[in-house]
Parts: C-alpha cells; structure tokens; sequence
C-alpha cells in the first residue's frame, strides 16, 4: 500500500487542500491519503478558531466525496499533535512492504529541523514538498522528497475565515462544508 499522510490545521479544510491531496495520488499513485486534523498544533498554540471536532466534521465531510482520501482522528486527544507521534501510530498498523509518505507545504518543511525528533521523521517517510511561491527549503541529507509543484491555488483558510467573519460567503470550501460552517455559525465576528 501507499499511504500519505496529510496534516494540518484545517481551520477550515478548502479546495486547495483538496486539489493538492488529489494531485499527491494522481502523481505518486497513492492508494489512500489520510487527511488529519491536527488537535493541539505546536506551532500554533491557542490559535485554532474552530473547535476539533467540527474541524474534523469538516474534513469528513469533504473527503465523502472522495474515494481515496479519509478523515482521520490520529491526534485527538493528544496533548500536542507532533509529527512524529502521528507518523508511529501510522507505521504500526503498515506492513513492511507498505510506503508512507509525507505531504507538507515548502514553507512548513523549511522549518523541519524545528520539529520535534526531525532526523526520526526525515527517516520515516518520504516527504511530498508542495511549492509556494517565494519558499526556499534545504532538504536533510537523509530525507526522501518529492517536489509537488503543479498545484499553485491562492487559497488560505485565514482569508476564509476573514471572508466568512464579514459575512461574505463566496470562499473556496466544498458545499458541504460551507453548508456546515452556516449551520454551526463557524467564523462569524
């Protein structure tokens, strides 16, 4: 099997998480890309606006549509939703013949040597590395990356959430989402 994980905030998921999870599978013939809400991200202490369970409602609801992706609740509960934690729970329940990849943003894998046991994570998986304009990296000398760079949508959940809390409901999320952000008053001043 070939799975990736693919974290983050998702504070909402939008299309561009979307178009880059579609493209990882096209492009590396992923057979499953688990979407995973981080609960307690360490490098964003205290900033997530959505509370985890309707972020994670929200990834579920845009991968239902979605035959290769699945929500997955790996970091609930945790105390910090560590990279490396996420990736061992994953690697336990993988057969030794199996492939783990990574997908990450250029600027958040810039920081790698920032994270938590990085030469560990660098060892783990190989590394899907999306490109953003104006993101210079360095790749570890013992990392596996890919270089994800034919997805460029200008799409972030913070100018979503600035959208959404003016009252402007034209942003780039799937309908179900939208529908569920209205519904449960997400964003809103």
């Amino acid at each position: 099997m070939r799975l990736a994980i693919f974290g983050g905030t998702f504070d909402p998921i939008h299309n561009a998480h979307l178009a880059v999870a579609r493209e990882a599978a096209a492009r590396f013939q992923l057979d499953r890309v688990w979407l995973v809400p981080a609960e307690r991200p360490p490098h964003k202490q205290g900033v997530t606006h959505a509370p985890y369970a309707d972020r994670f409602a929200m990834v579920e609801l845009a991968c239902r549509d979605e035959p290769k992706f699945e929500a997955s609740r790996l970091e609930q509960g945790t105390a910090s939703s560590y990279s490396i934690d996420t990736i061992e729970k994953v690697r336990a329940r993988l057969a030794s013949g199996d492939t783990l990849f990574f997908v990450i943003g250029a600027d958040a894998f810039a920081e790698i040597k920032s994270w938590r046991r990085w030469q560990d994570v660098v060892q783990a998986v190989k590394f899907i590395v999306v490109s953003r304009p104006g993101h210079r990296y360095d790749i570890p000398a013992a990392a596996s990356v890919h270089r994800l760079e034919t997805v460029d949508l200008p799409v972030s959940s913070s100018e979503i959430r600035r959208k959404l809390a003016a009252g402007d409901d034209c942003v780039e999320v799937p309908a179900a989402v939208l529908d569920y952000i209205r519904a449960r008053g997400l964003y809103r001043g």
